[in-house]
Protein backbone atom coordinates (compact mmCIF):
# COMPACT_ATOMS: atom_id res chain seq x y z
CA UNK A 1 0.00 0.00 0.00
CA UNK A 2 2.99 2.28 -0.03
CA UNK A 3 2.93 4.90 -2.76
CA UNK A 4 6.94 6.25 -1.96
CA UNK A 5 9.54 4.82 0.01
CA UNK A 6 10.60 6.90 3.24
CA UNK A 7 14.12 5.19 4.28
CA UNK A 8 12.70 4.48 7.42
CA UNK A 9 9.69 3.79 9.31
CA UNK A 10 6.49 4.12 7.56
CA UNK A 11 3.04 3.50 7.69
CA UNK A 12 0.24 4.01 5.16
CA UNK A 13 -3.04 3.62 5.46
CA UNK A 14 -5.62 4.42 2.30
CA UNK A 15 -4.65 3.71 -1.67
CA UNK A 16 -2.16 4.76 -3.99
CA UNK A 17 -5.02 7.82 -4.87
CA UNK A 18 -5.44 8.84 -1.20
CA UNK A 19 -4.13 8.45 1.74
CA UNK A 20 -2.60 9.41 4.94
CA UNK A 21 1.57 8.49 6.23
CA UNK A 22 3.14 8.49 9.63
CA UNK A 23 6.84 8.83 8.96
CA UNK A 24 10.29 8.79 10.24
CA UNK A 25 11.99 9.65 6.93
CA UNK A 26 15.83 8.25 7.45
CA UNK A 27 17.95 9.70 4.52
CA UNK A 28 21.17 8.22 3.64
CA UNK A 29 24.63 10.72 3.47
CA UNK A 30 25.79 8.24 0.70
CA UNK A 31 22.97 8.76 -1.44
CA UNK A 32 24.15 10.94 -4.61
CA UNK A 33 20.87 12.85 -4.46
CA UNK A 34 21.27 13.78 -0.46
CA UNK A 35 24.98 14.74 -1.62
CA UNK A 36 23.74 16.77 -4.42
CA UNK A 37 21.23 18.13 -2.51
CA UNK A 38 23.87 19.06 0.85
CA UNK A 39 26.65 20.57 -2.06
CA UNK A 40 23.31 23.07 -2.79
CA UNK A 41 22.61 23.68 0.64
CA UNK A 42 26.41 24.68 1.27
CA UNK A 43 26.48 21.97 4.13
CA UNK A 44 27.84 18.47 4.45
CA UNK A 45 25.68 15.37 3.03
CA UNK A 46 25.57 14.32 7.24
CA UNK A 47 24.69 17.35 8.36
CA UNK A 48 21.93 17.53 5.65
CA UNK A 49 20.90 14.05 6.20
CA UNK A 50 20.27 14.63 10.00
CA UNK A 51 19.60 12.58 12.90
CA UNK A 52 16.28 10.91 11.39
CA UNK A 53 14.50 10.88 13.88
CA UNK A 54 12.09 13.87 13.07
CA UNK A 55 8.52 12.11 12.65
CA UNK A 56 6.35 13.68 10.18
CA UNK A 57 2.38 13.06 8.84
CA UNK A 58 2.21 13.10 4.84
CA UNK A 59 -1.20 13.12 3.22
CA UNK A 60 -2.25 13.35 -0.69
CA UNK A 61 -5.62 13.06 -2.39
CA UNK A 62 -5.60 12.63 -5.73
CA UNK A 63 -2.23 14.63 -6.75
CA UNK A 64 -3.20 17.08 -3.38
CA UNK A 65 -0.44 16.41 -1.25
CA UNK A 66 0.63 17.95 2.00
CA UNK A 67 2.43 17.00 5.06
CA UNK A 68 3.89 18.64 8.26
CA UNK A 69 7.02 17.79 10.98
CA UNK A 70 5.62 16.52 14.32
CA UNK A 71 7.74 17.87 16.80
CA UNK A 72 8.48 15.94 19.67
CA UNK A 73 6.57 12.91 18.37
CA UNK A 74 8.63 9.54 19.20
CA UNK A 75 8.74 5.71 18.64
CA UNK A 76 7.04 4.92 21.81
CA UNK A 77 4.07 7.12 20.25
CA UNK A 78 3.87 5.56 16.77
CA UNK A 79 4.21 2.08 18.26
CA UNK A 80 1.39 2.65 20.61
CA UNK A 81 -0.98 4.14 17.79
CA UNK A 82 -0.20 1.02 15.36
CA UNK A 83 -1.33 -1.47 18.74
CA UNK A 84 -4.48 0.52 19.52
CA UNK A 85 -5.00 0.04 15.62
CA UNK A 86 -4.27 -3.36 15.95
CA UNK A 87 -6.32 -4.33 18.50
CA UNK A 88 -9.23 -2.01 17.61
CA UNK A 89 -9.27 -4.21 14.34
CA UNK A 90 -9.65 -7.55 15.83
CA UNK A 91 -12.23 -6.65 17.71
CA UNK A 92 -14.38 -5.81 14.67
CA UNK A 93 -16.22 -2.68 16.12
CA UNK A 94 -16.57 0.71 14.56
CA UNK A 95 -14.24 2.87 16.28
CA UNK A 96 -11.75 5.94 16.33
CA UNK A 97 -8.39 5.53 16.95
CA UNK A 98 -6.11 9.10 17.70
CA UNK A 99 -2.59 9.97 17.42
CA UNK A 100 -1.89 12.81 19.41
CA UNK A 101 -4.06 15.52 18.40
CA UNK A 102 -3.20 15.75 14.72
CA UNK A 103 -4.58 12.58 13.35
CA UNK A 104 -7.92 10.70 14.21
CA UNK A 105 -8.92 7.68 12.07
CA UNK A 106 -12.88 6.66 12.03
CA UNK A 107 -12.81 3.02 10.96
CA UNK A 108 -16.33 0.77 10.64
CA UNK A 109 -16.05 -2.98 9.17
CA UNK A 110 -17.19 -3.76 5.61
CA UNK A 111 -18.52 -6.87 4.30
CA UNK A 112 -16.92 -8.92 7.06
CA UNK A 113 -13.48 -8.84 5.69
CA UNK A 114 -12.58 -5.04 4.61
CA UNK A 115 -12.75 -1.29 6.80
CA UNK A 116 -14.25 2.24 5.62
CA UNK A 117 -11.21 4.37 6.76
CA UNK A 118 -11.70 8.14 6.97
CA UNK A 119 -8.74 10.13 8.45
CA UNK A 120 -8.85 13.58 10.10
CA UNK A 121 -6.24 15.70 10.13
CA UNK A 122 -4.95 18.87 11.57
CA UNK A 123 -1.91 19.95 11.06
CA UNK A 124 0.00 21.90 14.29
CA UNK A 125 -0.06 25.79 14.84
CA UNK A 126 1.68 27.51 12.30
CA UNK A 127 1.02 25.54 9.51
CA UNK A 128 -1.59 27.34 6.97
CA UNK A 129 -2.69 24.55 5.63
CA UNK A 130 -6.20 21.91 6.42
CA UNK A 131 -7.88 20.78 8.22
CA UNK A 132 -8.45 17.64 5.92
CA UNK A 133 -10.79 15.07 6.39
CA UNK A 134 -10.10 12.16 3.55
CA UNK A 135 -12.21 9.43 2.77
CA UNK A 136 -8.97 6.44 2.73
CA UNK A 137 -12.07 4.13 1.18
CA UNK A 138 -12.37 0.44 1.98
CA UNK A 139 -8.88 -1.44 2.45
CA UNK A 140 -8.86 -5.19 3.47
CA UNK A 141 -8.54 -5.97 7.07
CA UNK A 142 -5.75 -8.83 6.59
CA UNK A 143 -3.71 -6.03 4.43
CA UNK A 144 -4.03 -3.43 7.41
CA UNK A 145 -3.28 -5.60 10.06
CA UNK A 146 0.23 -6.75 8.01
CA UNK A 147 1.23 -3.24 7.38
CA UNK A 148 0.53 -2.91 11.17
CA UNK A 149 3.03 -5.66 11.88
CA UNK A 150 5.29 -4.33 9.82
CA UNK A 151 5.49 -0.45 10.91
CA UNK A 152 5.80 -1.84 14.52
CA UNK A 153 8.55 -4.26 13.29
CA UNK A 154 10.17 -1.85 11.69
CA UNK A 155 10.06 0.43 15.00
CA UNK A 156 11.47 -2.49 17.01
Amino acid sequence: MSPIAMGGPALFIGTDTVYVALVRPELDPADPGVQLAAEQAGVSPEEFAGPGNVWALMLDEDGEGDGFELPGARDVEADDFAEQLQRALAEGEPFTAEAGNFLRLEASPYAAVNWRLTARVTPPEGHDAGPWTLELGTLPTADLLADLEDFRRSLA
